[in-house]
């Protein structure tokens, strides 16, 4: 197998972002969890409340050979809203922020594929998306793996999540990894 990167992505709920990537060629794993906090291996609920400084994030582990970081990241500042300070749509507080964690090195690409998405106008307001240096990664708890694929029909999927995997299917169907998969 390739030699494979990975990278931090916090983008609201990482239900949302975990459904999104897992679909995409190249990705090699989407795993949800909690970054940018200062309380060691946080639990869920402990993170809901505002309180340990952590994100939801996902930790995206791909193939560059497949799919390169600008492409990663375009998905990413297109299939959330990034000019939403700590929050997407309902879920509101830091932990929802929208922020990159990376390498020096992803950093400048994630500055970069920032500046092109402002240029192309694609939000009506400016991106307040953070570009940050590599933090600790704590996993989430085993119930939110696959929460979307397990859990299609619970409210906050369909109304919320659903949504997110369609956009990121029509704006991507070329990158899906089964393009005929409903």
């Amino acid at each position: 197998m390739a030699e494979t990167s990975s990278i931090l992505l916090g983008a609201g709920c990482f239900w949302c972002v975990e459904a999104v990537y897992t679909g995409l060629r190249g990705i090699i794993s989407a795993n949800p969890g909690y970054a940018g906090g200062d309380v060691p291996d946080p639990s869920y609920e402990a993170v809901c409340t505002g309180q340990t400084g952590h994100a939801e994030v996902v930790n995206v582990i791909y193939d560059p050979e497949e799919i390169s970081l600008s492409d990663v990241l375009r998905v990413f500042f297109t299939t959330h809203d990034p000019t939403q300070l700590n929050r997407q749509g309902n879920d509101v507080g830091t932990q929802y922020r929208s922020v990159i964690f990376g390498t020096e090195e992803q950093q400048a690409v994630a500055q970069q594929v920032r500046d092109e998405i402002t240029k192309e106008a694609i939000w009506p307001n400016d991106i307040v998306t953070t570009i940050e240096g590599p933090v600790t990664f704590w996993p989430a708890e085993a119930k939110h793996l696959d929460y979307f694929a397990r859990n299609p029909q619970t409210a906050y999927c369909a109304a919320v999540v659903a949504p997110k995997v369609a956009k990121a299917r029509k704006l991507y169907r070329d990158r899906l990894k089964n393009p005929d998969a409903n």
